[in-house]
């Protein structure tokens, strides 16, 4: 019953400027003429005042004064001013009675006036929790409910520390993996788990701790391909690139050649070599990928003895196969993967990304396939271009979930800069030179960039 009244009240609130002057009526105005008498009234009396003060002879006063006089009979032809709206309380009925049953009426057709009120305290949990990130958010409540109520759960502290990184709260999970450690959680996994925390916890950067326990996960599992991976990191921002091209290849050559971590290791080894001066070494060719549906080994030796534009639409037809087996699995996280990789080689860089998208939304908590469908979409960008507004947008969401992602500082900063934000830009690659390592080129060609931007 509150609801009804407030808005009535609120209606009439909004009727008050309108039926106020119907209910009081108009205030008389006065006209332009009356306003000229007083005017030439007071000249009257200023000129007998100067004729007192002997400021003009009687002879100028008689001519001034037949001058004023004339006007002041003039001013009574001047048209009077309209009348103001009168009083008039049935029309402001008629106004109010309008508007109230319009509002009514127009209520009852669109509103739900038979729902009844339910208290917000009142409504059921699941109304609330109907997200992936609202769910985890649950879950990891009623995890933290559980370690307070037996904190010797050790396996508990590690759901609960992989929960927490999830979320990026990368303080709180890296102390959840150490009383998960402490209390005997030492499985190589768990342990390359907390070394990758606390490189993330650090914004990417090895840290000497995250060294040292990836030492550890190395000394028990040689084999750990998490920890390969941030040791040849280690190695790019300790200065040894040849080291970490070494690491990367080492690793690319146990994946299969159609693996979806490839694009990444490669982009490593890229970096490396761009970092050492040197070639980008040949790509390992890594294992023989999982039967797909595509070619066999005689298809593919035909290939080879195929004319340029008959091999380039076999491999549109490839292309087009697996696009369309997406359109029939499109919970199928590993072919939008595929599918974006092929048309990102295929330079149809819109199409990579639309496939990269679908991939997202699979997984969004990765951070990693934004960050592919950004490279997809910058494959034929050249640096003088301005950045896609779909770029900035997908850097800005990236940003959100990972502020200090390297790739993402730097583009964003490009972007402030071509917008003309030099500040901004500053800003962003600032931040980016304290994620690399000083004396290295990266580091030179951001400071560059920075000592380029206008000041204002």
């Amino acid at each position: 019953m509150i609801l009804p009244f407030l808005l009535a009240l609120l209606a009439f609130g909004a009727l008050l400027p309108i039926l106020a002057p119907l209910l009081r009526g108009g205030r008389p105005v006065a006209s332009r003429g009356s306003f000229d008498q007083a005017v030439y009234r007071d000249q009257l009396r200023e000129l007998d005042r100067d004729i007192a003060r002997g400021v003009i002879t009687g002879q100028e006063a008689d001519a001034a004064r037949l001058e004023i006089q004339r006007r002041l009979l003039a001013s009574d032809k001047l048209p009077a001013s309209p009348p103001r709206l009168s009083r008039s309380p049935v029309l402001a009925l008629l106004v109010f009675l309008v508007v109230a049953a319009g509002s009514v009426a127009t209520y009852l057709r669109l509103g739900a006036p038979e729902v009844p009120d339910v208290p917000f305290a009142g409504r059921p949990a699941s109304a609330s929790v109907d997200d992936p990130a609202a769910a985890l958010d649950t879950a990891t409540a009623a995890l933290a409910a559980k370690l307070q109520q037996n904190p010797s759960d050790g396996a508990a502290w590690v759901q609960y520390g992989h929960n927490l990184a999830m979320l990026n709260q990368y303080d709180k999970a890296e102390e959840a993996y150490r009383h998960a450690i402490a209390l005997g959680q030492n499985d190589p996994d768990v342990l390359a788990d907390h070394a990758e925390i606390l490189v993330l916890q650090a914004g990417g950067t090895v840290t000497p701790a995250a060294e040292a326990a990836l030492k550890q996960v190395l000394a028990a599992d040689p084999a750990n391909g998490l920890a390969r991976y941030y040791e040849a990191v280690a190695a790019m921002q300790a200065g040894e690139p040849q080291k970490a091209i070494d690491g990367f290849q080492a690793l690319l050559a146990e994946q299969p050649s159609d693996s979806p971590l490839r694009p990444q290791l490669a982009l490593k080894i890229a970096e490396a070599a761009r970092s050492a001066g040197i070639p980008v070494p040949e790509l390992a060719r890594g294992t023989t990928p999982a039967p797909a549906p595509g070619p066999d080994a005689n298809a593919i030796a035909n290939a080879a003895n195929m004319s340029e534009a008959d091999r380039a639409a076999m491999i549109q037809g490839m292309v087009a196969q697996l696009a369309a087996k997406q359109a029939a699995d499109p919970g199928n996280l590993d072919g939008w993967l595929r599918l974006g990789q092929a048309y990102a080689v295929l330079h149809q860089p819109d199409k990579a990304a639309d496939a990269f998208d679908h991939a997202a939304k699979l997984k969004p908590d990765d951070t990693s396939i934004p960050l592919r469908e950004v490279r997809a979409l910058l494959t034929d960008q050249t640096p003088s271009e301005k950045l896609p507004a779909r770029v900035v947008t997908l850097l800005k969401q990236i940003e959100q979930s990972t502020p200090d992602q390297p790739l993402v500082l730097w583009y964003l900063g490009l972007a402030a800069a071509q917008d003309g934000h030099p500040d901004d830009g500053r800003q962003y690659w600032t931040r980016l030179l304290t994620k690399i390592p000083p004396g290295t080129d990266d580091a030179k060609m951001i400071q560059s960039a920075i000592d380029s931007l206008p000041k204002q």
